[in-house]
């Protein structure tokens, strides 16, 4: 191996400047020639100093001159040290940048596209991958306490703050530059492949670690080739693979020793058991041997039972709403072949669908990416969800139980292999009916070990004894984890089902399916917030709804049936709502009036929804008599709100509030409103002047606005309702909401039960024939 440098003997340089003269050449033309700057290095080749190899030659080509007969002879020699690095150096960026060349149609082919259920062609990596986020705290492996996750009682129940403890998340690829070891966890559907694809690809286009060659590796396709061959080794399976794109062993060889790859073995967890352990010391040996490369492996979350040495484990993160909105964005243009502006804008119905309260469920489930997928899909037919969300439900579980493992081409070694899908369906619909019932959404390990004990102890063999069922029971317990990723350990030996939504759709199921729980025994649940998607469920899984629909109703009426004292308010309700005419469904005009005649600091004071969810039609078309009692309590309201310090800023909103000409045409109470707001003092007046006038005529003239109400419109009445009555009218007016729901959510109704319950709504005093009771009809 020669010098980098080389310098002109002396008779060497005497042939040069023959050369030279009989080239006829300025020393500034030859550097030209020879592709210099300046013609320093001309100057040191001719006085015999050392000049650059590749300079040497290329002047003596020039010169038509031979290198080896030019130069000092004594200076060809053993190269240094320095030298010896800096060329190997050389030659291996040189073999990396070939292999990289020759491996990279392969790594696009095999990584740069996406399959998703349901869609029948393949979606650039590209135009859907959505950065992750890495959770460097596993989830399961933390110190918590129950009520360090649930951090409510049952009867607070709020749906959002279930197990949100905060854990700091960092982006994906932070996380792979951070540890050259990493596995990576997640449950079913997170993104782990489609996140190891993403990286693969990232390298193969020089944007993330551009020096190293990427080898991607399916473990399931490398196991079952390795059953098939008789031949367990990772490296013989790797070379093959290379040797496909003309890589030789020995190349393979020299970048895995130089630490020049980036290795990332997907599917762990997909490995079949009888290949398992020979595959982790597959993995063993290579991460040994190899060390210097970088290694990433994926696994669900609670199949990892070995712990490779040196390796950080780090876990998936939930979608975030900023990921969610990102992918929706990108899925309705590429999935869905739309144009950019037309994709952007149905994702942005889509998002703004999603965002609504009743569909709260539903963005549970989109925190979950192959959820995600379905979600978007179903939203895709229809532009919009379907009214039975239980569907919906019913695909995400088909998708978990049965088609994500299909679609992989993946078959497990099932632990409960004894349990059918009717029987695995009928012990989650178990446990959650049992937990949710007692207010449970977290529950130790223990405790559903005993409730899987009890299940399997009534379907099993009776000869089973109990110490092989316990140990059964926990094999399920992981078995749904790993398979479904249905349950999930929150914390060290505290688990949940991974969605609320599957807790509550179980639920509905198991009442449904008569195992847990009657209708009458759900309907005594109606008042309890925690309890409504239950309801819906449930109402929307029956076969028939009737039954179900009126027990809600006998329940809704029972609350207020026992508080003598509201009885004149809601006999009010219903008479008001006659004397006016309107095209309106009558049950919308008593929710109506209901929610206006509330004093005025209630929580659904002048609250609509309930109106609008049974006639639609009322949204934005408040007209008549409708819109004058409305504009009349709301300036009731401003005026109940005076008081002698705001009266002087609020006196012009009050007058304003009574300029109701529009509404009230030549009716006699334009006369008594116009007599009523002349008693005001002048706007211009000064600031005391007002406040003494409403602080000695404030009270009585309020009165008698009131009384013109009454009078004149039968509204303005001062019901003295205690709190306790109003906590009634609350649940009873949340109640039929709930109930008015059900019935808007495409359940199997008779129609007579339906136009029943719709004509009687609101009324308190109706009753239903031959429900579970011994009443007659009324």
């Amino acid at each position: 191996m020669a010098r980098r440098s080389l310098q002109a003997s002396v008779e060497g340089i005497k042939r040069a400047k023959q050369a030279f003269l009989r080239k006829g050449w300025t020393q500034e033309y030859l550097a030209g020639e020879v592709g210099l700057e300046t013609r320093q290095p001309i100057w040191k080749f001719f006085a015999g100093k050392p000049v650059d190899r590749g300079v040497f030659s290329e002047i003596c080509f020039q010169l038509d001159l031979q290198p080896e007969e030019i130069a000092l002879q004594l200076q060809i020699d053993e190269p240094t040290a320095e030298e010896k690095v800096q060329d190997l150096a050389n030659e291996i960026d040189a073999l990396v940048t070939r292999v990289r060349s020759e491996r990279h149609d392969k790594i696009q082919d095999q990584c740069g596209t996406l399959h998703l259920l349901d869609i029948a062609r393949p979606v650039g990596l590209d135009d859907l991958y959505v950065e992750v986020n890495i959770l460097e705290e596993i989830t399961s492996q933390r110190w918590l306490e129950i009520s360090d996750l649930q951090g409510f009682k049952p009867e607070e129940f709020d749906r959002l703050g279930l197990g949100k403890v905060r854990q700091e998340q960092v982006p994906g690829l932070k996380a792979v530059e951070r540890y050259a070891k990493l596995m990576v966890l997640g449950k079913p559907g997170a993104g782990k492949t489609t996140f190891l694809q993403y990286l693969a690809i990232q390298c193969n286009q020089g944007h993330f670690q551009s020096g190293s060659v990427p080898i991607f590796i399916r473990l399931k396709n490398f196991a079952e080739d390795a059953l098939d061959e008789g031949n367990f080794s990772l490296l013989n399976y790797i070379n093959q693979e290379f040797s496909r794109s003309g890589v030789s062993e020995q190349d393979v060889e020299t970048l895995l020793n130089h630490g020049k790859t980036l290795i990332l073995l997907d599917g762990l967890d997909e490995v079949p058991e009888a290949a398992s352990d020979e595959v982790i010391k597959q993995i063993r040996k290579i991460a040994e041997k190899y060390y210097k490369n970088q290694l990433i492996i994926t696994c669900r979350i609670a199949a990892q039972e070995y712990r490779f040495q040196g390796f950080t484990e780090v876990e998936i993160a939930d979608f975030k709403p900023a990921q969610i909105e990102n992918f929706a964005k990108k899925w309705f243009v590429a999935v869905a072949r739309n144009s950019p502006e037309s994709g952007l804008k149905k994702a942005s119905l889509f998002l703004e669908q999603m965002a609504l309260p009743e569909h709260q469920p539903i963005r549970e489930l989109a925190a979950t990416p192959v959820l995600l997928n379905l979600t978007c899909l179903v939203f895709h037919a229809k532009a919009d969800f379907p009214v039975k969300r239980s569907d919906l439900y019913k695909q995400g579980l088909d998708l978990l139980l049965i088609r994500w493992d299909e679609s992989r081409g993946v078959r497990r070694d099932d632990i409960y292999r004894n349990l059918s899908l009717p029987h695995k369906l009928q012990l989650l619909s178990q446990l959650a009916a049992i937990t949710f019932e007692q207010g449970d959404y977290f529950f130790e390990e223990s405790r559903l070990q005993q409730l899987i004990t009890d299940y399997l102890r009534t379907s099993a063999n009776a000869q089973t004894n109990s110490v092989t069922l316990e140990q059964d029971s926990l094999a399920v317990v992981k078995s749904i984890e790993i398979q479904h990723g249905l349950l999930v350990e929150r914390a060290r030996r505290i688990y949940s089902f991974s969605h609320l939504t599957f807790q509550e759709y179980f639920t509905a199921r198991a009442i449904v399916t008569g195992f847990h729980l009657s209708l009458p025994q759900l309907a005594e649940h109606l008042t309890e917030k925690r309890w409504r998607e239950v309801f819906l469920l449930t109402a929307q899984m029956l076969p028939n709804a009737d039954e179900l629909l009126q027990l809600m109703k006998q329940q809704a009426d029972a609350l207020v049936s026992v508080d003598e004292t509201l009885q004149p308010f809601l006999n009010w309700v219903s008479e008001k709502s006659l004397e006016v005419k309107t095209p309106y469904k009558p049950a919308a005009i008593r929710a109506f009036y209901l929610a206006l005649a509330l004093p005025p600091n209630h929580r659904l004071a002048s609250d609509q929804t309930l109106a609008l969810a049974i006639d639609r039609n009322l949204a934005g078309n408040f007209g008549g008599d409708l819109a004058l009692d409305l504009a009349l309590v709301q300036a009731l309201g401003v005026a109940l709100a005076l008081t002698p310090e705001l009266a002087y800023n609020r006196i012009s909103a009050l007058r304003l509030a009574l300029d109701l000409n529009h509404l009230t045409g030549v009716e006699v109470i334009n006369d008594s409103l116009k007599q009523l707001k002349n008693q005001l003092p002048n706007s211009d007046a000064d600031q005391e002047t007002i406040k003494q006038w409403w602080q000695g005529n404030g009270q009585d003239w309020v009165s008698q606005l009131r009384s013109i109400m009454i009078d004149h419109r039968n509204i303005g009445h001062e019901w003295h309702l205690s709190e306790a009555s109003q906590h009634l009218v609350e649940q009873y007016a949340n109640a039929s909401q709930l109930l008015v729901e059900c019935l808007n959510s495409n359940c199997q109704l008779t129609p007579t039960v339906r136009q029943m319950i719709e004509e009687t709504l609101l009324l308190s005093h109706y009753s239903f024939c031959g429900v579970n009771s011994s009443s007659s009809c009324t």
